[in-house]
C-alpha cells in the first residue's frame, strides 16, 4: 500500500550554517522519513533520570559516561549542571552519580559504595534483562559468547556480570576462530544495540562450529534497534542519499548507516547537526531517506529537515513500521526520593 505524502508546516530555523543551496534536478526533491526513529523507551528514561535528579537534588549531578551516546543531549545536561565523568574516583564521596543508560558491571557499582555514592541507576531495563542473564548462566557454569564490540560501555557492563565466563565476540569473521573450555555447554548473548543481520550472521557461524550452542531465552537485540534498522529497511532502496541524524559513538545509528547501505541506499551518511550536510552529497539527489539513532531527540530531525528544505526537498512522505508505545518508570531511587507529584512531572522528553 502507498503511504501518504505529508507535507510539513513552516519548517524550524536551521542552525548557523546549515546553508544550502537549492539546485534544480530531474523530478521532484522529496524525503522519505522513517518511522520509527529516534528516542527509545531507555534513552528517555535514562536522560529524565538525570534531567529529574538535577530538579530534585539541584547541580552538580554527576554522570559515569555519557548518559546516551549523543553530543546534543549531554551538552544540554551539562547546560543544566551535570557533570560527566569516565570513572567513579572522580566523584566527590557522597555526590549523586547517575549510571548511563549503557548499564555499569558489578565492580563499578562496589567502588561507587565504597566512595558513599548516593547512586541512580538509569540502565536500559532491556540491557539489565542481558546482565541477568549473563550472571544466571554464569553461575550456572556455562560458557557465554557475548556477541558486541569489545570496548563499548555496554559489552563492558555485561562481561562484568559473566566474569570470566564471557568471550566477546566481535564480528562474523571472530565467529571463526573463538574458543571456549567447554564447547558443548556454552550460550550466546549479544549487546542490544547491533545489527541485526550480522548479529544472527555471527550466531550461524558460531553454530556451525559448536552444534550445541545454546539461545538465550529471548531476544537480546532491543526492539527499538530492531525496528529502527526494518524502518531504514523499507525506505533505503528509495533513496537517492540516506541520511541518519545521531552520533559516532552510538553504535545504533552507525549501523543504521550500515543497512541503508546495505538495503540499497545510493549513498549514506551520519550526522549529529545539520550544517554537516554537504552540499555535494546532494548534487543530483532527487529522493534522500532520513532517521535518527535510538539516542537522538526528535528536534534534530527536525532541524535536518529544514535545512533539507532550504535545498527544495520540502515535500516529506513518513513510511511508519511500527508504533512504539513502550515506557518505563523512573528509576526506584529517584521513585522512592521524589513525592508523587515530582515524579509524574515532565512526560517524554521528546
Amino acid at each position: 500500500m502507498t503511504e501518504p505524502t505529508v507535507l510539513l508546516p513552516t519548517p524550524r530555523v536551521p542552525r548557523p550554517g546549515a546553508v544550502l543551496e537549492d539546485r534544480p534536478v530531474a523530478g521532484t526533491k522529496r524525503v522519505v522519513l522513517a518511522a520509527p526513529r529516534g528516542y527509545c523507551a531507555g534513552v528517555d528514561r535514562a536522560v529524565v533520570a538525570v534531567d529529574k535528579a538535577l530538579e530534585h537534588y539541584g547541580a552538580p549531578v554527576y554522570v559515569r559516561k555519557q548518559i546516551v551516546h549523543n553530543k546534543h543531549v549531554v551538552s544540554e545536561l551539562e547546560a543544566r549542571g551535570a557533570i560527566f565523568v569516565d570513572e567513579v574516583d572522580e566523584v566527590p564521596p557522597g555526590s549523586h552519580l547517575v549510571f548511563s543508560a549503557h548499564g555499569v558491571s558489578p565492580m563499578v557499582k562496589e567502588a561507587a559504595a565504597e566512595r558513599d555514592l548516593e547512586t541512580i541507576d538509569a540502565t536500559c531495563p532491556l540491557v539489565t534483562k542481558v546482565h541477568r542473564e549473563a550472571a544466571r548462566f554464569s553461575k550456572q557454569g556455562r560458557d557465554i559468547f557475548l556477541i558486541g564490540h569489545d570496548g563499548h560501555e555496554e559489552v563492558e557492563g555485561t562481561a562484568g556480570h559473566g566474569g570470566d565466563r564471557v568471550t566477546i565476540v566481535n564480528s562474523p569473521e571472530e565467529a571463526e576462530t573463538v574458543e571456549v573450555r567447554d564447547p558443548d555447554n556454552v550460550v550466546w548473548l549479544s549487546q542490544t544495540t547491533l545489527s541485526v543481520d550480522e548479529t544472527m550472521e555471527t550466531v550461524n557461524r558460531l553454530r556451525t562450529r559448536f552444534p550445541n550452542l545454546q539461545d538465550p531465552p529471548s531476544d537480546d537485540i532491543c526492539y527499538a534497534t530492531t525496528n529502527r534498522q526494518a524502518a531504514i529497511k523499507r525506505i533505503a532502496a528509495r533513496a537517492d542519499l540516506v541520511i541518519v541524524v545521531g552520533s559516532a559513538n552510538s553504535s545504533n545509528s552507525v549501523r543504521l548507516v550500515e543497512v541503508a547501505l546495505q538495503y540499497g541506499a545510493g549513498a549514506a551518511h551520519r550526522i549529529d547537526y545539520p550544517e554537516e550536510i554537504r552540499q555535494e552529497w546532494l548534487d543530483g539527489v532527487e529522493t534522500v531517506g532520513v532517521t535518527s539513532g535510538a539516542s537522538v531527540p526528535e528536534v534534530l530531525v527536525q532541524e535536518a529537515l529544514a535545512a533539507l528544505a532550504t535545498a527544495g526537498y520540502r515535500d516529506v512522505e513518513e513510511v511508519e513500521t511500527a508504533v512504539e508505545d513502550l515506557m518505563f518508570s523512573l528509576p526506584k531511587e529517584l521513585r522512592q526520593a521524589m513525592p508523587g507529584d515530582e515524579r509524574g512531572r515532565g512526560g517524554r522528553q521528546r
